[in-house]
């Protein structure tokens, strides 16, 4: 009897499913909520000091930003900090506070009150560009971060009206 060596055994345990939303290269968790595999790029990259460093870099921007600013609702943009704070934590394989406190993130969803045109997105992509860049990350670390923010800054697009 000849197998294919594509194929794993039929005793062989399936493969846990893969997340379409979770970059192909890097596998954070064995499922869903699952315990992470290896080190998670949470905990390459520091954990959540990083990820408040890096949200605390692109709100200075957005706060001077004529476009993005009046997206927020809260005068002060703290409440909007801890919330991306609390979702790219999670995204990148640490706890999932955001979905416990939140439900699913449902980004495009969530972004739909707001005219996300080109303009925001590049402006949007030029203050987390600044933001991840000020962090000096080793060079994959940044490379699989920004390749996930670009992906994720073009999907928010929901019109192309000025």
């Amino acid at each position: 009897m000849t197998t294919d060596p594509a194929q794993p055994p039929a005793s062989a345990p399936a493969p846990p499913p893969v997340d379409p939303a979770l970059p192909a290269r890097v596998l954070l968790r064995n499922g869903e909520n699952g315990a992470a595999i290896g080190a998670s790029f949470y905990e390459q990259v520091g954990g959540r000091p990083f990820f408040e460093r890096l949200v605390t870099e692109f709100y200075r921007g957005v706060a001077g930003d004529p476009v993005l600013k009046p997206m927020y609702p809260e005068d002060d943009l703290g409440p909007a900090a801890a919330r991306l704070t609390g979702f790219l934590e999670q995204y990148w394989g640490g706890p999932g506070t955001y979905s416990e406190q939140r439900g699913h993130p449902r980004l495009r969803q969530r972004h739909q009150p707001f005219k996300v045109n080109p303009d925001a997105r590049d402006r949007w992509l030029l203050h987390m560009r600044a933001a991840v860049d000020s962090c000096e990350l080793p060079e994959l670390q940044r490379t699989v971060l920004w390749d996930y923010l670009e992906r994720a800054a073009h999907a928010m697009l929901n019109t192309f009206d000025d």
